[in-house]
């Protein structure tokens, strides 16, 4: 008899870096949550990022496109409405869907404050929130703690006290806990799909798979807590995976945020710095300055997850940990994102699978996978219900669409090749910018693209792209 499909768990973050974790060999990160969760896993030490940007990044990773083929070429860019994503495809093979955090790819204005609680109101229309059946987030703002939330049971954005993170994961992990039982919080089972509705409950937004209504569509939106006044006639019993993305932001700036009272302090003197961040100077104290920062969101966020991984039924679900991007801190002289240095494009990749159905628990897999390989194996779990998590790849592409105009970010378009040991950047007009031996130079700390030498390989790797 074939496996039913499980449950599937994508728990993604921001610019948490491959290099930051206890189970990764940082001695500065403080992660018993994730090292733990690392014990039961397939960690992939050689995931990327398509593009180390944020909606780049989050669009691709949805659509299994990359950009700007999915629609979004600019920072700015809002993933069109038409878009089919993960959520619809997974909708479509009967899975209850739903998305919690930052969404980041919606409409903004250009001219508005990025950082604040005006962008972090900004309403995401229901035909702008990527086919998930149940949705709950926010645009964006970079708030860190007291985070405005809106979505299916909040017509109007709510302000939550407390950490983002905690926030986030205990709103995902009430309602993973609520379908998980199979009964709503009214103690009704749910409605079959195509069964009668009732009179109470509201019309559907067009384009979206109404047909599984597991994660609470309801009437009442008042408190937070809907009912789900299902009729006596057309229930069923047999319960229907569910699909969930907990998207948080943490570590994201600004590092001088306020965490939770428990944790490590961690003193920037203290912080031990990679080989490349250089020493003695404006860079060394400013990576110092962040990473103690950084550091305790690291720590404060690997808690908030451990709490809701603890409410996840082990034996019936994918969990899947990563980052969009990571954060460069110095190293090579460079501060934030959008570089395609290691520190930005790398990026964490646990896949923990259910039961004896996947590989060994525990594995280094030092395989080629990508952001963007996620849907497709959802979709393998989706319609075989195990197997290999993630098929690996001999290169990976990464790529900046275009220059985003915030300070520190990259200053040019580039697209790139990386294998297990090289990795071969281009300008836009495709010339040589950058060529890495990351066998023997993993700190990318020379350059060897107008070396003679390498003519050869960086040749081969050039008709790759």
């Amino acid at each position: 008899m074939a496996a039913p499909p499980p449950n599937i768990l994508w728990i993604v973050t921001t610019q948490w870096r491959a290099q930051a974790a206890g189970y990764a060999g940082d001695p500065n990160a403080r992660t018993p949550h994730l090292d733990a969760l690392a014990a039961q896993s397939v960690n992939y030490a050689q995931a990327v990022t398509p593009h180390p940007f944020g909606p780049f990044a989050r669009a691709a990773m949805l659509t299994g496109v990359p950009s700007p083929e999915n629609g979004v070429r600019d920072y700015f860019d809002p993933l069109p409405p038409g878009a089919q994503t993960i959520a619809h495809a997974l909708g479509a093979r009967g899975y209850l869907t739903a998305f919690f955090g930052k969404w980041h790819l919606s409409e903004r204005d250009q001219n508005a404050e990025l950082v604040g609680e005006a962008h972090a109101r900004v309403i995401v229309p229901p035909e702008r929130r990527g086919g998930f059946e149940f949705w709950e987030g926010f645009e964006s703002g970079f708030l860190l703690n007291n985070p405005w939330l809106h979505g299916t049971r909040l017509p109007a954005p709510r302000q939550f006290p407390g950490y983002q993170s905690d926030v986030v994961c205990g709103r995902a992990g009430d309602r993973i806990e609520e379908i998980g039982s199979g009964i709503p919080d009214t103690g009704e089972r749910r409605r079959k799909a195509g069964g009668p509705r009732s009179e109470t409950e509201e019309p559907r937004p067009p384009g979206f798979g109404w047909k599984n209504e597991g994660w609470g569509r309801g009437s009442r939106e008042d408190d937070g807590n809907p009912s789900l006044p299902y009729p006596e006639s057309g229930v069923e019993d047999r319960p229907r995976p569910w699909f969930c993305v907990v998207s948080l932001e943490p570590p994201h700036p600004p590092y001088d945020a306020p965490v939770p009272r428990g944790g490590a302090s961690w003193e920037s003197q203290a912080i031990v710095l990679p080989a490349n961040v250089p020493r003695g100077g404006e860079v060394e104290a400013r990576a110092r300055r962040e990473l103690a920062g950084y550091y305790q969101h690291l720590e404060a966020t690997d808690r908030a997850i451990g709490r809701l991984l603890a409410r996840v039924p082990v034996e019936k679900t994918v969990v899947v940990f990563t980052s969009v991007h990571g954060d460069m801190h110095g190293a090579n002289g460079l501060f934030r994102k959008g570089w395609p240095h290691e520190e930005s494009v790398r990026v964490p990749l646990l896949v923990r699978a259910p039961g004896p159905r996947g590989p060994s628990p525990g594995l280094l897999n030092s395989g080629l996978v990508s952001l963007i390989d996620l849907p497709r194996t959802a979709l393998r779990w989706a319609d075989a219900g195990s197997g290999d998590p993630v098929a690996a790849k001999e290169i990976q592409l990464i790529s900046m669409p275009s220059v985003v105009g915030l300070p520190h970010q990259c200053d040019r378009v580039w697209r790139g090749v990386r294998t297990r040991t090289r990795k071969l950047v281009l300008t836009e007009g495709g010339a040589p910018w950058l060529f890495f031996d990351l066998e023997h130079d993993p700190g990318e700390l020379r350059n060897r693209s107008s070396d003679p030498g390498w003519a050869r390989e960086i040749a081969e790797l050039r008709c790759l792209l």
